[in-house]
């Protein structure tokens, strides 16, 4: 009854929340078909010509290599189809298919090292917990299990976790984030490698928190943060929040090319608790709700001073009032001209945690009836 309680509810939140994702409803008139012609070919402009990746894909290997061939054969510059030519185009090709399971990359001396995001936690609206770990490195969870341990001496009705800001490579380490939120016993999820043995990773411990959780992800969530995702929302029941994510859980192997160069391989992918590989599909959010990554980003940055509430929440209007007379001042007056000062600022909004406090609320007022 719960479950079905917040399915609905989630529902309701997309039908009524502006700027969320919705696919179009699917029309009730009929298709409209093509009526021969007296030639036989169908009515210009109603038949939908296949796109040239559907053209490419319906190829067979023999009219590939004879399409290799008469491009040699007849091109006006035959110059520029040379075999190197081929194979660049040809890995270019690869890379596009293949999205985040081919990479070239710099040689390792030149290759910038990956930015760190730190980890980020607080209470708000004095009950619901938020935290964003950041990459997934040991150090943030460190500072992770103390933040959960204070949250643990309060009452914590709810608790978000952010997952927006989150990367990591090292799969062990992102399976221990997940166990702090999953039973004990459970697969959270599992590497699968061509030809090899399945290496799946399972819960020892008991988890810190068990109440209601809701996960924010969007196109930022890559890599092991996509698995822990799905370990929590597969066996917490916890609902997802956002956009897509990368659809970048494998493991790689970097293998060097003569140039100094790296060729990146994705070498093994990994697959929810359900069985379903992440890569290159993602997670995909139960609830989407779109915001622009650059304003999301603005104001992870922001909030490390500021806090998340001046991008969660409204602030309330003073009124004027006989202290306010008393005193000489008029706080409405002044509430206009801090409104003015705030649009100049142009405050970015967090509409991603502010629909996981909308439905937080939603399900207290329901389990409270």
């Amino acid at each position: 009854m719960f479950r079905l309680f917040l399915a609905t509810l989630a529902l309701g939140s997309m039908a009524a929340a502006p700027g969320l994702a919705q696919s179009p409803a699917s029309s009730a008139t009929p298709a409209v078909k093509a009526s021969a012609t007296p030639s036989g070919s169908a009515t210009p402009g109603l038949a939908h010509s296949p796109s040239p990746e559907q053209l490419i894909n319906s190829l067979t290997s023999a009219d590939l290599q004879a399409a290799i061939g008469l491009l040699k054969a007849n091109f006006a510059k035959p110059e520029v189809i040379n075999e190197t030519d081929l194979n660049r185009a040809t890995l270019q090709g690869l890379m596009v298919r293949l999205g985040h399971g081919l990479m070239v990359l710099p040689e390792k001396a030149d290759a910038a090292p990956a930015p760190v995001a730190l980890f980020y936690g607080e209470i708000l609206d004095n009950h619901i917990g938020y935290v964003r770990p950041g990459s997934l490195t040991s150090g943030n969870l460190q500072t992770m299990d103390k933040k959960l341990v204070e949250f643990s001496s309060k009452k914590i009705d709810g608790l978000i976790i952010d997952l927006r800001a989150s990367y990591g490579d090292d799969f062990a380490l992102a399976a221990d984030f997940a166990k702090r939120f999953c039973a004990k016993g459970k697969t959270l999820f599992t590497l699968r490698k061509a030809g090899k043995q399945d290496r799946p990773f399972s819960s020892d411990r008991d988890p810190v928190f068990q109440g209601l959780i809701f996960i924010l992800v969007d196109g930022d969530t890559a890599g092991g943060a996509e698995a822990l995702a799905s370990a929590v929302r597969g066996l917490n029941k916890a609902l997802t929040i956002g956009q897509a994510t990368a659809g970048s859980a494998v493991e790689y192997s970097d293998l060097s090319l003569p140039s100094g160069k790296i060729l990146r391989v994705a070498v093994s992918e990994a697959a929810g608790s359900d069985g379903q590989a992440l890569y290159p599909q993602g997670v995909k959010p139960d609830l989407p709700v779109e915001m622009l990554m650059v304003e999301k980003r603005q104001i992870f940055q922001m909030s490390v001073d500021r806090g998340m509430g001046p991008f969660v929440y409204e602030t309330e209007r003073p009124h004027f009032n006989e202290a306010a007379l008393m005193a000489g001042t008029n706080p409405e007056l002044e509430s206009a001209e801090q409104r003015r000062s705030r649009t100049l600022e142009r405050m970015p909004r967090d509409a991603v945690v502010q629909r996981a406090l909308d439905l937080i609320t939603s399900l207290e007022v329901y389990q409270k009836r």
